[in-house]
């Protein structure tokens, strides 16, 4: 037996004896499934496990949308009933994640890649169409921008102010706070490929990580607002307010697109297809993390992936993509539920 699965088996009967002892009431209160995490995800995870506690066998688990870091790191807290199962992911769990789970007693965990997003600028259906791009965004919302060789407080109000071909409107963009596995995806995606395309920037700050940094740091003067986790309140705000801007997930686009549209980047209109295709440029994938050791101990974890994984659910004419998911290839896709199902490890 490897060390792996020794302790891989020393965990699991951890977890069995703690809740054998944690008395009937502890019990009871973990029969359920518990997933924590991304918003984006939240849907996705809230239909698979309506489906799965249709089907009798198991009660329907309880999902929270969290926020990616938050998920994560309720999920790498520890081992046992107090701590959830799942975590929904709407960018890759991050190596100091990884080392803070393994401090805590959890070592093992399966990756689930369930599909495809791509990262709304959305607007009211009321607000005249736009064209923007990553460069746009980037001077739009970057706390300090090139002036005369040198990075300067961004003096940028009105979108027209950037190009004038754009609206004569203050810039106003809702997005996710920090905790935001898409507000991750935003900085890399938007900020900092955009920030890379401003020969400027380089000039005025030569060291590559200070410029790294520069480049991800969203100005905090009004014109970026943290919406907070609930991106149906973004929507709602979007549309009492024609000339703001939201970022979030396709698939809050795709549920609301008789009051939103969204914003073309670099001339790329964000659809299923071009996300598919690698043309829409903020596209990223999406994640599910199961805790190994739960598998076994609180009831249906295996059933519920083995759920996720179904054509039914993550096919291309599934469930989830009526809930806005973009699947991966067919290939893809059952290689993806071999690995799942069989609870197979991370090797980050």
């Amino acid at each position: 037996m490897t060390t792996r699965t020794h302790v891989f088996a020393a965990t699991a009967l951890g977890l069995t004896l703690a809740l054998s002892l944690a008395g009937p009431a502890r019990a009871q209160s973990r029969d359920q499934i518990r997933a924590v995490g991304s918003s984006t995800v939240f849907p996705f995870t809230t239909a698979v496990a309506e489906a799965f506690g249709k089907g009798g066998r198991f009660k329907t688990p309880v999902v929270e949308s969290t926020g990616t870091g938050g998920g994560l790191k309720l999920f790498c807290a520890g081992v046992g009933p107090a701590h959830p199962d799942i975590a929904n992911a709407s960018r890759r769990i991050k190596k100091s994640e990884i080392d803070q789970c393994a401090a805590n007693g959890v070592t093992t965990m399966t990756e689930l890649k369930i599909g495809y997003d791509g990262i709304a600028l959305a607007s009211s259906r009321k607000a005249a169409p736009v064209s923007l791009s990553t460069v746009l965004l980037w001077k739009a919302l970057a706390k300090e921008v090139p002036v005369n060789g040198a990075l300067v407080a961004n003096p940028y109000k009105l979108w027209s102010d950037i190009d004038p071909a754009l609206p004569k409107a203050a810039i106003e963009v809702l997005g996710p706070p920090p905790t935001s596995g898409t507000r991750d995806t935003f900085n890399e995606l938007a900020m900092l490929e955009g920030c890379k395309k401003v020969a400027e920037v380089a000039k005025a700050v030569p060291d590559e990580k200070a410029r790294e940094r520069a480049c991800m740091t969203i100005r905090e003067d009004g014109a970026y607002v943290e919406a907070g986790e609930n991106d149906n309140l973004i929507v709602q705000k979007l549309t009492a307010n024609p000339n703001a801007f939201g970022v979030f997930g396709y698939s809050y686009l795709d549920q609301n697109r008789d009051t939103l549209q969204s914003a073309k980047m670099d001339g790329m209109e964000l659809t299923a297809e071009t996300v598919a295709a690698g043309q829409y440029e903020l596209a990223r994938p999406l994640y599910v993390y199961v805790k190994n050791a739960h598998a076994g101990v609180i009831p249906g974890i295996r059933e519920f992936i083995g759920e996720y994984t179904s054509e039914r659910a993550l096919g291309d004419d599934g469930y989830l993509v009526d809930k806005g998911l973009i699947p991966e290839p067919k290939a893809l896709r059952e290689a993806a539920r071999v690995l799942a199902v069989n609870l197979t490890p991370l090797q980050f």
